[in-house]
This record gives structure tokens, C-alpha cells and sequence, in this order.
């Protein structure tokens, strides 16, 4: 290719002596450059998705060459321009492939400034127009090229809350779509509309607006920020654990997704980081810090997203989650599914006997199906079973399940005596919240985003910046009683405590909390299906039903001016 390069280098510009040796060896060093680039890209691929070390010698090295690759053709653009021909498109494939490799480095570490390395070279295509001139040659794949760098942009600015960069990108991408499929009368067309619905459904997906005095949208983060998880105070004793991996697992049917996302595994990602720092404010600065000192923050726990599983997938990644867990540490596994029932009646009550969440079926679903109607003596194939999870229980493990069949987690037995907690969706919503769940789980809505999720259920759609402000003040008040009514407990169940000095968790365990209580005391959540649970139980009159905490949320719903969804005595309710 080099040789191709330099031949059609030389027929452009005259006979190949007029050409300076040190030009040509410019234009050798760029291909050769350029090659090995392309070669170590594509080796990506090839790489195990799972398990942390084995990759990152090889991204170094990918690292490396683009480096090396983009500093060379700002250094000797004019000679590139003139003896190589080189097109403002090429330049902009490099700094898009760059942004790529960025992305991918924070899926596979979950060091969130990564993000913002990404944002900065895809926003530099955009601010230069690297891609503009593509449009006028004949070539539909160089548009298909830049219409996937819109795609991917997209989902950087979404996981960064750059809602508004998001509609200018999707009004963009949206003439470029149409500019593209009525010069080429292509027929993945209907692909790429499709991309634009979903990423519309994707930015409605949100129940409330929290709106400026100008009626622009306030952009809320959900990261941990440094205010976010309620302080351990004195006399708090719990245990040392840190949360160090996480299995995000998102299988619903008919849920809003872009790229592989589901708005469910979206929020629950987001509660699992903190908010991105820019890497360059991280790095030494000359005489600011010694380079011995390092930022002192602790970094975000490690995550596979995982999008539709199919069994042997999902336990794959969670074997080898598992195997490199640290010591003191934690595995998270969060199932948004559809829930599997039983198919037949069962004599013993056993942690294969009431069905689970389901995993992907690569083979016709249908087929499967009528198998198991044949013979109801064996147990669902595509299905992830609270038995299957025992194996991993001998370390420290913290199980969410959003499902309509979440109970079936609740028959668990801790076999090992290691830290084991599940929190479990209710399995049913009153028929008044029931048309949200395209738009997201109503439980996981309250991990991420408890105030939100809690105007929602008192029947807000929107609300002002200072009003929402304020009620996030209280409601870190309440979290922090959460914090010491479930650090004072007489009777509660010591796993819950020995994940309490972990941050995000302590943030989880607290929310899951506030969810619980507002739930039991919300006039139109009557049955006990519509309630979340967990194992082990919580002891209710010291959490879930706590006249102190009631009290709190009925002064939130005062504030809020929405008393009247909820029961005043609910004590004497039960």
C-alpha cells in the first residue's frame, strides 16, 4: 500500500525526481504509520471481552501508534496535503478512531474522565468539519463512515449528560440521513431511521423535567458526586468491603435502548461512577504536586454491561468477574429482565423451583417454549436461576433484581456465610404506573434518581429548578437518618452492615430504603406485589416503617405539595 501511495503521490506531482528525498520519506513514515494504526485496530476485536489485564498491553501499543499517527500529520500536513493528497476525511478517521479507542477504554476500566478524552477529538471533527467535503464524492461508504461517527458521538454525549449537544447532533444526523439515502436509494435505510427514533425515545425517557426560570432544561447528573452517599459517622460500626466489579445485565422486552444500552442499565451505571474529572486537571502540573502524589479519590468500580445474555455469556463474565475479584471486595450483579415463571408445579421448594430472569436464546424461542410445555418436569433452559448464583456466593455478593418475577430471588440460602444481600423489585406496578415500563423500571428509577422517581409516583411532570434544588437538600437529610436507623439496629441482619462502608452500596442500600418506605405509605400501592423486598428481610419497624422516616416523607411531599397521595397514619394501617 505504501508503494501505491508513493506511486500516485508521484503521478499528481510530476516525475518522481522532482520529489525531495526528505518529502518522500515523509509520505513512507505516514503509510507505514497508517497501516500499522488500521492493523492494531482491527486486532481490537479479537481481544477477550473479559478479564482485566489481558488487554491492556495491547491498547497501549494501539494507543501509542495513533499518538505517534496524529502529531506526524499536524507536523507535516503541508507535505501530506501536496505529495500524499491527503483529505480532510482521512484526518478526521484518525481523530475518530482515537475517540473510539477512548470510549473503549472507559468500557473496559470505567475511569469515567475517558469519556471526556473521547468527547474532546469527536468534538474537534465537528468543530473542524473533517467530514464536510464528503458529501461530494460518489462514495456512499465514506458517508456511512460519518454517519456512524454521529452515532457514536451520540452515546458519548448521552453518558456524559450532554443532553443539548445530543438534539444538535440528532438534527444533524437526521439531514445527513436523509441527504445520504436520497442520493444513494440505499437499503439500510430503515436501519438509520431507526437510530433516530431510538435515540429519541432514549432522551424522552426521563418522567419529570426540572425546568429553568427561562423554561430551558436543567440537566441532572446521578454520578456520586462528593456530597452524594450519606457520611459514616461516629459510633457507625460496619465493615471494611469495597465494591470493586459489577455485572450490569439488561434483558427487557420492548425497553428503551441506543446501542446496547437499555435506559435501565443506563441509570444503574451511572450510580455505579462518580462524576468525570478532566484527565488533564488529574495530571502533574509543574510545581503543583509531586508526581509521588496521586489525586486522592478512589477509583469507580469496574463493569461489564452486558446487553441480552444468553446464558452461557452471562456466566462466563461472572466467573470471570469472580476470579479476579480482590480481596475485601464485592461483586454486584444487577438483573433488569423479564421475569421466567415455573412451568409446572413442584413438590420441593429449591432454588431451581420458581424460575428467574431471562437469558437471550440465540435458537428459535418459540421452539424452546413448546418444549418445556411437552414436559413440565424439566426447568426453564433460558433462564438465570437464584441456583445459578450460589456457586459465586462464596465471596462477598450483592444482588438487585428488577423483574416481574424478582421473588423468586427472595428463596435464596446464604451456603457459605459470606456478605450476601438481594434487593428485589415489587413484581407488580398499580395499573396507573403500568404504562411507564417501556420508559424504564420504576424501581430503578429510585436507585438512580430517588427524588425524580419520587415525583413521578406523586403525579409531577415537572418542576422548578429551586423547588428541586431544596427537596435534594432534604432528601440527603433523609438518607442520612436512613444511614443511622440502619447502623442502630438491634435486630438487623449483619450483611447489610458489612456493605455499608462501601459508598455506592450505602448509597444503594438507602435508596432502596426510601423506595420501600414511600411505596408502603402511597395510597394506590395496596398489595403487597407492588412492594420491593429483600434477602435477607429488612426489620421493618426499624426501617421500611419507621415512624421517623414516614415523617420524612410526608414533610418531602409537604414541600412538594403532594400530601394527599399518601396515607398520614399508615402505622395504624397495618
Amino acid at each position: 500500500r505504501t508503494e501505491l501511495a508513493l506511486e500516485e503521490t508521484m503521478s499528481s506531482g510530476g516525475a518522481e525526481d522532482d520529489i525531495p528525498q526528505a518529502e518522500r520519506k515523509t509520505v513512507t513514515d505516514f503509510c507505514y504509520l497508517l497501516d500499522k494504526s488500521k492493523q492494531l485496530f482491527n486486532g481490537l476485536r479479537d481481544l477477550p471481552q473479559y478479564g482485566q489485564k489481558q488487554w491492556q498491553s495491547y491498547f497501549g501499543r494501539t494507543f501509542d501508534v495513533y499518538t505517534k499517527l496524529w502529531k506526524f500529520q499536524q507536523q507535516h500536513r503541508q507535505v501530506l496535503d501536496n505529495r500524499y493528497g491527503l483529505k480532510r476525511w482521512q484526518i478526521g478517521e484518525i481523530a475518530s478512531k482515537i475517540g473510539q479507542l477512548y470510549y473503549h477504554y472507559y468500557l473496559r476500566t470505567s475511569e469515567t474522565s475517558y469519556l471526556n478524552e473521547a468527547f474532546s477529538f469527536y468534538s474537534a471533527i465537528r468543530q473542524r468539519s473533517y467530514y464536510s467535503q464528503v458529501n461530494k464524492e460518489d462514495r456512499p461508504e465514506l458517508v456511512v463512515k460519518k454517519l456512524r461517527y454521529y452515532a457514536r458521538f451520540i452515546v458519548v454525549c448521552l453518558l456524559l449528560n450532554k443532553m443539548d449537544v445530543v438534539k444538535d447532533l440528532v438534527k444533524e444526523l437526521s439531514d445527513e440521513i436523509e441527504d445520504y439515502t436520497h442520493r444513494f436509494n440505499t437499503e439500510d435505510q430503515v436501519e438509520w431511521n431507526l437510530v433516530l427514533q431510538e435515540v429519541a425515545a432514549f432522551i424522552e425517557a426521563d418522567p419529570v423535567m426540572v425546568l429553568n426560570d427561562d423554561n430551558t432544561i436543567v440537566i441532572t447528573s446521578n454520578r456520586l458526586s462528593e456530597t452524594g452517599a450519606p457520611l459514616l459517622e461516629q459510633g457507625m460500626i460496619v465493615g471494611q468491603l469495597a465494591l470493586a466489579d459489577a455485572l450490569i445485565i439488561g434483558n427487557c422486552n420492548n425497553q428503551v435502548k441506543f446501542s446496547e444500552l437499555t435506559i435501565d442499565m443506563f441509570r444503574m451505571l451511572q450510580a455505579l461512577e462518580r462524576e468525570p474529572m478532566n484527565l488533564a486537571s488529574q495530571m502533574n502540573k509543574p510545581g503543583m504536586q509531586e508526581s509521588t502524589e496521586k489525586p486522592a479519590r478512589r477509583e469507580n468500580p469496574h463493569k461489564y454491561l452486558l446487553y441480552k445474555p444468553t446464558f452461557s455469556q452471562l456466566y462466563t463474565f461472572l466467573a470471570a468477574s469472580f476470579k479476579e475479584l480482590p480481596a475485601n471486595s464485592v461483586l454486584l450483579i444487577y438483573l433488569s429482565a423479564t421475569g421466567v415463571f415455573p412451568s409446572g408445579r413442584s413438590d420441593s421448594e429449591g432454588p431451581y423451583d420458581f424460575g428467574g430472569v431471562l437469558t437471550n436464546s440465540n435458537r428459535d424461542i418459540i421452539n424452546g417454549d413448546a418444549l418445556h410445555k411437552r414436559n413440565q418436569a424439566y426447568k426453564e433452559m433460558h433462564c438465570l436461576h437464584p441456583g445459578d448464583l450460589y456457586p459465586f456466593t462464596r465471596k462477598p455478593l450483592f444482588i438487585i433484581v428488577d423483574s416481574s418475577n424478582s421473588v423468586a430471588y427472595k428463596n435464596f440460602t446464604n451456603l457459605f456465610g459470606q456478605p450476601l444481600v438481594c434487593l428485589l423489585s415489587p413484581t407488580a406496578y398499580p395499573k396507573a404506573l403500568q404504562d411507564q415500563s417501556q420508559r424504564g423500571s420504576l424501581f430503578t428509577l429510585f436507585l438512580n434518581n430517588p427524588l425524580m422517581a419520587f415525583l413521578f409516583v406523586s403525579g409531577l411532570s415537572s418542576m422548578r429548578r429551586g423547588l428541586w434544588e431544596k427537596c435534594q437538600d432534604y432528601l440527603r437529610k433523609i438518607n442520612r437518618d436512613i444511614a443511622q436507623l440502619l447502623t442502630h439496629s438491634r435486630s438487623i441482619d449483619q450483611s447489610f452492615l458489612q456493605f455499608f462502608g462501601d459508598e455506592f452500596l450505602r448509597l444503594l442500600l438507602t435508596r432502596f430504603i426510601f423506595c420501600s418506605a414511600t411505596m408502603r405509605m402511597h395510597k394506590i400501592f395496596r398489595e403487597t406485589r407492588n412492594y420491593p423486598e429483600s434477602y435477607p428481610q429488612l426489620p421493618r419497624d426499624e426501617t421500611v416503617e419507621n415512624p421517623h422516616l414516614q415523617k420524612h416523607i410526608l414533610e418531602l411531599a409537604s414541600i412538594l405539595d403532594v400530601r394527599n397521595v399518601f396515607l398520614e397514619n399508615t402505622l395504624d394501617d397495618y
